[in-house]
């Protein structure tokens, strides 16, 4: 489940994808950079529980370590 921040957030950009339904190319752009962050905003980064326990979950260890790395 996403926090509610982001759900408020997607509504944001959503409304002003809608907005920007123009056929001038910058409209066009625009909207393409709104809708993939909708669509990132999305993927289950938020559909798995934190863990509490002392279970190592390798996944999310290696997307911490991808992260670090990028920066």
């Amino acid at each position: 489940m996403m926090p509610p921040i982001y759900v408020l957030a997607r509504d944001h950009l959503e409304r002003a994808a809608v907005i920007l339904r123009s056929d001038d190319r910058r409209s066009q752009q625009i909207r393409s950079i709104i809708e993939r962050t909708i669509n990132l905003m999305e993927t289950d980064r938020f559909d798995r529980p934190e863990q509490t326990g002392n279970v190592l979950d390798f996944h999310q260890y290696r997307r911490r370590k991808d992260d670090r790395q990028l920066l």
